[in-house]
């Protein structure tokens, strides 16, 4: 099945953060308890990449517009994106943890960077430098590109030390620890922190 329909000309993208691929990895929440997913279709992902600058606003429209022609192939494209995403997951849990990442969950990574669009030129835009591509067509690897590249930089750099799994065993977002003695517990104070900290409250007063 044809799972791409090729746009014109390149694309301007700027050089993704170094945890764009863990927030593309949390957009599933409370993984360790009742799951709630963020993306249910191609139009909820292609408007995630449009809302971290994965594509322009012209991109974006032009991809609506295909997954409106050919639903079919904009749902494969969408199960691609998700196996890519559970992949990334599991990697990134895995180094987090400290264990050895499934093969088969490299291989997928390894088999969507490949297909990727390569970083070929470097171009100078309204905001800076940034990486011009080709992006052939609409499928997952081309749409995730940026991501794919945050996942496979971060995978071979030393912040793999960093990468941390949130202490909320029901919550288990990724993270990087950039506190200077590396002690962060939690994705975040405001959410899965204030609650340990209301728990522990309550079990003292509890026992007081």
């Amino acid at each position: 099945m044809n799972r791409t329909a090729k746009p014109p000309g390149g694309t301007l993208l700027v050089a993704p953060r170094r945890d764009l691929c863990l927030d593309f990895a949390n957009t599933v929440s409370y993984r360790g308890g009742d799951p709630q997913e963020s993306l249910h279709d191609f139009g909820e992902l292609v408007r995630w990449c449009a809302a971290n600058a994965l594509l322009t606003a012209d991109g974006c429209e032009r991809a609506l517009r295909w997954s409106d022609q050919h639903p079919e192939q904009a749902a494969a494209v969408f199960a691609d994106a998700i196996a890519i995403r559970e992949a990334s997951y599991r990697i990134f849990f895995a180094i987090a943890a400290r264990r050895v990442a499934e093969p088969r969950a490299v291989a997928v990574v390894n088999r969507a960077l490949a297909a990727a669009p390569a970083r070929r030129l470097l171009v100078r835009g309204n905001k800076g430098f940034g990486w011009q591509i080709d992006r052939d067509g609409f499928s997952a690897p081309a749409l995730l590109a940026p991501v794919l590249w945050s996942a496979g930089d971060l995978m071979v750099s030393p912040d793999t030390i960093r990468l941390r799994h949130c202490s909320n065993q029901l919550c288990l977002w990724l993270f990087l620890d950039d506190s200077k003695n590396g002690s962060r517990r939690w994705c975040s104070m405001q959410a899965c922190g204030n609650r340990a900290k209301a728990h522990r409250h309550y079990l003292r007063t509890r026992t007081a």
